[in-house]
């Protein structure tokens, strides 16, 4: 071996044992990671450096039943996600009186659609339950809520955020009602305009909010995604923690939008996607998200730093395939 072999060899044996001390000499990918917005949600970091936060979505999946509810959770659970999430809703407000007495086929027969509703919402008892539950699972759970009422409901049980949804975007007051409590807002924008979604920003202020990219098309085709909103939002409201909920079946555009930048993920998961219910078909079964959060772990451990480097896995490689050991100067003039 000449001296040059050995030199360039001391350079790479250097490099791959070399620690970064100081933050002034952190690479850029890593710098603008640290010094992104981060909200804090129970007893986890949302944004900056931290993990991608990984929401599962009960919603109404449980039609009506807490053993389902908590069979979902424990799913949660066991594919390592960071949350779940119900919707909570006070029928006689959110359902317009006109369809309140039209007919509709249900698990439980034929019955008029504000029974329907009534049937499906989860009162003190049941949450008291699913509150139980989720501390003894220590799984954070928090939810939409639709109305005023529901917002006061909610508030008893002290959720670490609460979450507008897409179809309540519009609606000032509830808006303003969720933000009072001085919690975290999670705040989807599926059916909506940037007009819309920068009016409700304005309503609510930039402080604690998280912003969800979302299609509200259930399930929604992949050229409806529009994942590179994840890119426009982040340019837009570089306060915000940028997030997605996903309606789409299947999980490649999920891990796509980790590796765009979202800082948490929501999809909707149910026991069985034949299961009787609107969004039971957009839903992610206990499997897929098993796959979901794992490779989400994978996405973020493989993301690096964006600085180019030899890892001492390539050293034998380098050593017994590399022609020519270096590569020669390039000219300066």
């Amino acid at each position: 071996m000449t001296v040059k072999d050995v030199s360039v060899d001391a350079q790479v044996d250097a490099q791959v044992d070399a620690q970064v001390d100081t933050n002034d000499a952190l690479p850029a990918a890593v710098r603008l990671a640290t010094e992104a917005p981060r909200v804090r949600v129970g007893n986890k970091g949302i944004g900056g450096a931290a993990p991608v936060f990984v929401i599962g979505e009960i919603g109404i999946n449980h039609n009506g039943s807490v053993e389902i509810a908590k069979r979902l959770i424990d799913g949660a659970v066991l594919a390592g996600a960071d949350a779940v999430k119900f919707q909570k809703r006070t029928p006689e407000r959110c359902v317009p009186r006109d369809q309140w007495n039209i007919e509709r086929d249900t698990p439980w027969g034929r019955m008029t659609y504000i029974e329907y509703r009534r049937r499906m919402e989860f009162g003190p008892r049941e949450y008291a339950e699913i509150d139980r539950y989720c501390a003894e699972r220590r799984m954070l759970w928090f939810a939409s809520c639709w109305d005023e009422e529901s917002v006061d409901f909610i508030e008893s049980f002290a959720p670490p955020c609460y979450k507008v949804a897409s179809a309540s975007l519009t609606d000032v007051p509830l808006l303003k009602k969720m933000r009072a409590t001085g919690r975290p807002l999670m705040l989807s924008t599926g059916m909506s305009t940037n007009e819309e979604i920068a009016a409700a920003v304005d309503a609510v202020g930039r402080d604690n909010l998280l912003i969800a990219h979302a299609t509200s098309s259930y399930p929604c085709p992949p050229e409806h995604l529009n994942l590179n909103m994840i890119r426009t939002l982040k340019a837009q409201y570089p306060e915000c923690v940028i997030g997605y909920s996903g309606h789409e079946v299947g999980l490649a555009p999920t891990w796509a939008a980790v590796t765009l930048g979202a800082a948490f993920v929501e999809r909707h998961i149910t026991l069985d996607r034949a299961m009787w219910g609107s969004d039971q078909a957009a839903s992610v079964e206990i499997g897929g998200l098993l796959r979901l959060v794992a490779s989400i772990r994978d996405i973020e451990r493989s993301m690096g730093d964006g600085v180019k480097r030899i890892y001492e896995g390539e050293l034998a490689a380098r050593k017994k395939l590399r022609r020519v050991v270096s590569a020669p100067a390039i000219p300066t003039n």
